[in-house]
């Protein structure tokens, strides 16, 4: 990189993205994974990324301003701007994104859940942090990255900070039922890596770079 594009780089902000993505099949072939974002650049908000069986991929936004900051991160064929609920009640999740209901359940934590809520906040928001546990995180969930790109000029890290597993999903989408719990198969391919393949909830900080910013430059 010349010097021009890494001084253009520089001038760009690292964006910071703090909350939970939940991600789930169903028996019809459709994955869904749900951001619920209480910090962003954007202030808290929600979206939904879904595939369906024939591979289509879907983005539900919530405004313009999310919807494009999160197709030219992440890669699309459909982006809907409507409004996206979350609704947390004890373990029950309720998702309402305009044609989308969904429900879902979650149980206990994972014994790695316990290990990553032992992990200091400070420490998991850190991209070197980030790129330290990608391999494991590769062999523990295969699918699971935890730094990479989209293909786009940007990077990301991610610093997860608790998993528990879903246990129960009820979801119809545009009118038709999408059937029972099932593993996340294939991967989804909204980017560089999928969610875990066993339906998870994941607490986590997610860290957007330009191209050019050293993970170990953020704070």
């Amino acid at each position: 990189m010349n010097r021009a594009l890494a001084a253009g780089a520089a001038q760009r902000p690292r964006l910071r993205f703090e909350g939970w993505i939940a991600g789930l099949g169903t028996s019809s072939g459709t994955r869904i994974v749900v951001g619920r974002w209480q910090r962003s650049p954007f202030g808290p908000f929600n979206d939904v990324m879904l595939e369906r069986a024939d591979g289509e991929r879907l983005l539900l936004a919530p405004t313009p301003e999310s919807a494009d900051f999160i197709s030219g991160t992440y890669a699309f064929d459909t982006v809907r701007v409507v409004p996206v609920h979350v609704g947390v009640a004890d373990d029950t999740w309720t998702v309402a994104a305009g044609t989308l209901h969904l429900r879902f359940t979650v149980g206990r934590r994972a014994l790695l859940g316990f290990l990553l809520c032992a992990v200091p906040g400070a420490l998991a928001r850190r991209p070197a942090w980030s790129a330290l546990t990608d391999r494991p995180a590769r062999l523990l969930l295969p699918g699971v990255r935890t730094r990479g790109s989209a293909g786009t000029d940007r990077r990301e890290w991610y610093g997860a900070r608790d998993l528990r597993w879903i246990c129960a999903v009820s979801a119809v989408f545009e009118g038709t039922g999408l059937g029972r719990t099932a593993p996340v198969e294939p991967p989804v391919r909204f980017g560089f890596g999928s969610v875990p393949r066993r339906p998870a909830l994941v607490r986590i900080t997610t860290t957007v770079a330009p191209v050019g910013i050293l993970s170990i430059t953020v704070p």
